[in-house]
């Protein structure tokens, strides 16, 4: 604000009247420091103003545009703990978590003031896409790159996959079969790669990697295939819609869960307890992600240096009958 007040040549008091729309301003003066703060990129800074108001303030979210059971929960979790703090929340939902698709969802928060961002991103793209937000927003992400050094709080996805596969292992299979969400999203890249690592350790064979998308539908397609396979007794699929799927498909080739193939997903959608039979999956505490990445937005938010934290939380193994373990 000192900067604008030089290049304008009036008083720290003057822009903070014109930032505030205070009537007792010449609109030549106005504009004078409208141009000096275009000229600069200067936006006010919300943290610090949330902080000395004690209002209560907006929370920018950016997320992708999904009715997908985990980033859909994720998102009602997290509005239910900042509204629990006394936040609002601002979701800007896009298509595609693209830098264009992005950056306008960005620039819509920044006009709006936000005190501070977290943003859903479950791809590469989008922490591509964030790399210029202004170095005064408290940013927090979830489900990003644990890579990217960034303030982050995600489940172990690592860790539940790794569970998942050595629950079936435990039960007497010689091998589990892997079917995978999409690559370039980081939670399904840390599940194939809990799940490789766990056979690998075991000395177990690693089977092809199967690839389809969240649906029941791929997870139907992708399980015809794999119910005609004798060989497959084992698989870990990478959520819960997957699963129920390969369930339809294998009981329409007459393969009989659990006693000639044992199933795994992965979330614990409510409705995984009322599969037939219900299904053994990993569970990911959303509620704990959520309130995680609002201590450290507003950590960010009380200490205008920043912090870089990250916190990864633990996934827990449900055991139910579709993998009930060995008898």
């Amino acid at each position: 604000m000192t900067d604008v007040a030089r290049l304008a040549g009036v008083s720290h008091q003057t822009v903070s009247r014109v930032l505030n729309d205070h009537p007792n301003v010449k609109e030549q003066t106005r504009i004078r420091v409208r141009a000096a703060i275009a000229e600069l990129g200067y936006r006010p800074n919300r943290a610090a103003r949330a902080l000395v108001t004690g209002r209560s303030q907006l929370i920018g979210v950016v997320a992708r545009n999904s009715t997908l059971f985990g980033p859909a929960t994720m998102l009602s979790e997290f509005e239910q703990a900042a509204a629990d703090s006394g936040f609002a929340v601002s979701v800007g939902s896009v298509r595609e978590l693209d830098r264009a698709s992005i950056s306008a969802v960005v620039d819509r928060h920044l006009d709006q003031r936000v005190a501070g961002l977290v943003v859903i991103a479950n791809t590469a793209s989008a922490t591509e896409a964030l790399a210029e937000i202004p170095g005064d927003l408290p940013v927090v992400f979830i489900d990003g790159d644990p890579a990217s050094g960034r303030p982050l709080v995600t489940v172990d996805q690592v860790a539940g996959a790794r569970a998942a596969t050595r629950h079936l292992l435990d039960a007497g299979h010689e091998t589990v079969w892997h079917v995978s969400g999409p690559t370039d999203w980081f939670d399904s890249a840390g599940r194939i790669q809990g799940w490789r690592q766990t056979l690998e350790e075991a000395g177990a064979e690693v089977p092809p990697l199967l690839s389809a998308d969240w649906s029941a539908a791929e997870g139907y397609r992708t399980g015809q295939m794999l119910a005609r396979m004798p060989e497959v007794t084992a698989i870990f699929t990478a959520n819960d819609h997957l699963a129920l799927g390969i369930l339809r498909a294998l009981h329409e080739r007459g393969r009989r869960v659990p006693h000639d193939v044992a199933v795994v997903g992965f979330d614990d959608v409510p409705e995984a307890a009322y599969f037939i039979p219900p299904l053994t999956t990993v569970r990911q505490a959303f509620g704990d992600v959520a309130r995680a990445a609002l201590g450290l937005l507003l950590g960010q938010m009380r200490d205008s240096t920043g912090t870089a934290d990250q916190i990864i939380v633990p996934p827990q193994l449900i055991v139910r009958e579709s993998a009930p373990g060995r008898v």
